[in-house]
């Protein structure tokens, strides 16, 4: 009885006699680098599972990946994204390789190139998206 007598006594209360309390607005965030970069590398890396993505601080690290065709060895790879331009400079691409001798895994040097290419890839894919994103519709 004494609940209904309260929400009765606060039913006929004007709202318009107290102030609306603020209430913070949303914030949009977006990532802190450049988000064709980033959505490029994620894109080129799809294949391979992923350890640590990072959107903020521009990090995606993948787990191992081995390629079914070659079941002794794996790779491992990480982008960072370094600015928030689309510049080459803006981004950096090392790998990690293993390869299966003797039951075990051992530290193998990458095949020359392949980073390089990882870098090209993504930077092709990130100018193609910006080209996309600009181009009259």
């Amino acid at each position: 009885m004494a609940v209904s007598l309260a929400l009765g006594l606060l039913g006929g209360c004007e709202r318009r006699s107290r102030p609306e309390p603020a209430v913070a607005r949303p914030e949009i965030t977006s990532i802190g680098v450049n988000s064709w970069l980033w959505q490029s590398a994620l894109t080129t890396l799809k294949f391979m599972p992923l350890a640590t993505v990072d959107s903020a601080g521009g990090v995606i690290v993948t787990d191992w990946y081995q390629n079914p065709n070659q079941p002794d060895e794996r790779m491992k790879v990480q982008v960072f994204i370094l600015d928030a331009a689309l510049r080459a400079d803006a981004l950096q691409v090392s790998a990690t390789r293993q390869v299966r001798q003797g039951g075990e895994w051992r530290q193998a040097p990458v095949r020359a190139g392949t980073v390089q290419r990882l870098e090209e890839i993504i930077l092709e894919r990130a100018r193609a998206l910006r080209q996309a994103a600009v181009a009259p519709r």
